[in-house]
């Protein structure tokens, strides 16, 4: 090549790329323009394809889209039928008598059918446990007692501690014919699916599969950071745990990013709505999995205890308390559980009292809790006062003035990480399951929440809720007008990716 032709190709080029970053900059904001996204998404998705040359484009291309492989719509697509036949015979179970409850509780229980499918059960017994010891050491006593299936499924599986005391039962269990199935999330349990303790406990007999594989691989084909966030146990199809809690040692996890322990919170349950939790287990499982032993055709064969592979049948009355089961997700009714936390807020009459690790709203969740307090509803959110993620802590800053000036109280613990997921609306009712209150639980995670229409366990949670307010440092008005310019602008920065946190 001559020095002509050289100096020719050398000013083609930078003007090809130049046009090939400005060609896709614009067809990819068109494209997110066209999605119809909530507006606080789609600026943000803007603002980084426009302002980061290829890279901003390359991000949005690997994780602006919620992409479910194709494998996986296909067994969703396959499954459908019986899992809706499933849900529809679960209407015959434990009807409710709403006329002794408050009026707030059958609109959103008739709004959370509506969406999911799954209704509300009476007849449940629900024990709380509000540590991570006590929540061990139960799960421990009920695994001993398995007589046929173990059922495990959570985000985060970390070695260690307590933990390896739940191994070794499960391995016990094992021993005895008890089939026990392990379901964890690919990303949170990394760490787990590469030991060699998951391969000790694979090769001695226990089913361990994770729950949406992630990889470079699969970036080209999926969105990768599509999350199974849940917490599920359910033992003997009797008996179900749900809650924040993973399933970590609290004195060994993440003890080197200096927030301390994180405080969770666990319910027990036995009772009908077991059936729900057990369905939901079984339904990801098979969707993870070429396991030949199960099929979803099962829920629906009518099979008894006995003889039913998923063990997933109908429970007995355990105790009186009305609860729903409301699993969310990207799937068919991605906005569930976004549009059922807004009713929530609305519906609040008198005190609205929220806990959340990760608190990132977008503009309808924001405007719901101020307008709660601005029509004299005590509105009060506790947060951990140091939190794991940098980001989501100068995200979470940038909006308490606002709420501040509306007269929502906001409260800081300094006990550890909180981490416990917990709304109770006017002592009346309460959600509790493992939904942050951020963009990444609305819209990306696959989550589980328990709707509990009942006055006594409100007020149990209740409780542990002004323990934690107890634990906490007040936020001051005054202060937020008065913080440091810098500070601000940390904050915002921050809130214009928060959508994406």
């Amino acid at each position: 090549m001559g020095a002509e032709e050289y100096n020719e190709m050398s000013t083609i080029m930078p003007t090809l790329i130049l046009l090939a970053d400005l060609t896709i900059r614009i067809g990819l904001s068109f494209r997110v323009i066209m999605r119809k996204r909530p507006h606080g998404v789609t600026i943000a998705w803007l603002i980084i394809i426009l302002l980061i040359p290829l890279l901003g484009a390359l991000l949005y291309l690997l994780v602006g889209e919620n992409r479910i492989s194709d494998k996986r719509i296909a067994r969703t697509r396959a499954n459908q039928d019986h899992y809706q036949h499933w849900l529809n015979s679960l209407r015959e179970r434990a009807p409710i008598n709403w006329q002794d409850m408050a009026d707030t509780c059958l609109p959103l229980h008739r709004q959370a059918e509506t969406l999911i499918g799954i209704p509300a059960m009476t007849g449940n017994s629900l024990q709380v446990y509000e540590t991570a010891d006590e929540t061990i050491e139960a799960i421990l006593a009920d695994i001993d007692q398995a007589s046929s299936t173990c059922h495990l499924q959570f985000y985060i599986w970390q070695e260690g501690g307590r933990v390896t005391a739940v191994e070794e039962s499960l391995l016990a269990a094992t021993r005895r014919g008890v089939i026990c199935r392990i379901l964890v999330d690919s990303i949170g349990s990394s760490d787990f699916l590469k030991s060699r303790r998951c391969r000790e406990l694979r090769e001695a007999g226990i089913r361990i599969r994770e729950s949406l594989p992630a990889g470079l691989i699969k970036a080209l084909f999926a969105r990768i950071d599509i999350r199974n966030h849940r917490k599920i146990v359910v033992i003997d199809g009797e008996i179900a745990y749900s809650g924040s809690t993973n399933m970590v040692d609290p004195r060994y996890f993440k003890q080197d990013s200096g927030v301390g322990q994180w405080i969770d919170v666990m319910v027990r349950i036995t009772g009908p709505v077991v059936e729900s939790l057990a369905g939901t287990f079984i339904s990801d499982w098979i969707l993870e999995t070429d396991d030949q032993q199960l099929d979803i055709s099962d829920l629906t064969a009518g099979k008894t205890a006995a003889n039913n592979r998923t063990d997933v049948h109908r429970v007995k009355p355990t105790g009186s308390t009305a609860v729903q089961l409301v699993p969310s997700g990207p799937g068919l009714v991605p906005e569930a559980i976004h549009s059922l936390l807004l009713t929530t807020i609305y519906s609040a009459r008198r005190e609205l009292v929220l806990t959340t690790p990760y608190f990132v709203p977008d503009e309808p969740l924001l405007t719901a809790l101020k307008a709660a307090a601005q029509r004299g509803v005590s509105v009060t959110i506790i947060l951990p006062q140091r939190n794991d993620s940098r980001l989501v802590h100068y995200a979470s800053h940038a909006h308490f003035q606002e709420l501040t000036e509306s007269g929502v109280q906001i409260f800081l613990f300094h006990g550890g990480l909180l981490h416990a997921k917990t709304i109770t609306v006017d002592r009346e009712f309460a959600l509790f399951g493992s939904v942050n209150l951020d963009m990444r639980s609305f819209w990306l995670n696959f989550e589980a929440t328990l709707f509990i229409y009942d006055r006594d366990f409100a007020a149990k949670i209740h409780a542990i809720q002004e323990r934690y307010e107890q634990l906490s440092t007040a936020i001051d008005h005054q202060e937020l007008v008065q913080r440091p310019v810098i500070k601000r602008f940390k904050e915002n920065v921050a809130l214009l990716i928060g959508p994406l946190l």
